[in-house]
């Protein structure tokens, strides 16, 4: 397959303008097309760095749910806890689950209470098939989980994954983020999580499971 550095088009100089204005942890991925462990990840930290031993929660730290949609690509949603003093967010559960419905899956997230309000995407808003036509949030608002007004954003009202994710790599990479050590299905999504720019490899087929 090719990649910029075979396209004969642009320059060296020019090549090398385009791959610096990509985000540092997208470089590898971008300009190689080679999305293997290692190259293109999101997060390219050690677990051991997050990682914490579960502990009891401060009964005054802030707590928030956070869900994402999946069907076959599985829903998943975690419980976050905010030390203020310290400014450092932890992961302290997690849920992934594939081809649930929006009522098994509210019933299986207010086991971490049913007072959790919980944070959606925007994605969040569509009506479904499934749903005979009611957005998606409101499934699982009428299930009885406790789901967020609006959907998730910025301060400012602006969605932006990319924002997102620098603002949690910063955390991480600065010691500020962290997630309890026992929550298995949470590492494993974040070891796969990676990026994948087909569209910069010419005529390549996704690779099977993508």
């Amino acid at each position: 397959f090719m990649t910029i550095n075979d396209a004969g088009h642009y320059s060296p100089q020019q090549r090398a303008e385009i791959i610096a204005a990509y985000p540092e942890h997208e470089r590898e991925a971008r300009a190689k097309g080679i999305p293997v462990l290692g190259s293109g990840r999101i997060f390219p930290v050690a677990e051991e760095l997050i990682a914490c031993e579960p502990f009891k929660l401060p009964r005054w730290w802030p707590r928030i749910g956070a869900l994402d949609f999946g069907w076959d690509h599985p829903s998943a949603a975690v419980e976050l806890a905010w030390d203020t003093e310290a400014d450092v967010v932890y992961v302290t559960k997690a849920h992934r689950a594939s081809q649930q419905t929006p009522a098994m899956q509210a019933l299986a997230l207010k086991a971490w209470g049913e007072w959790l309000p919980f944070a959606w995407p925007r994605d969040g808003r569509r009506e479904t098939l499934e749903g005979a036509g009611v957005a998606l949030a409101k499934q699982y608002a009428a299930h009885g989980l406790n789901m967020l007004s609006g959907h998730a954003r910025f301060a400012d009202g602006s969605v932006s994954v990319e924002a997102g994710l620098m603002d949690m790599l910063d955390r991480m990479q600065s010691g500020r983020f962290k997630v309890f050590s026992t929550l298995h299905a949470w590492f494993e999504e974040f070891r796969l999580y990676r990026c994948f720019y087909w569209d910069a490899v010419a005529g390549a087929d996704l690779p099977d499971g993508i």
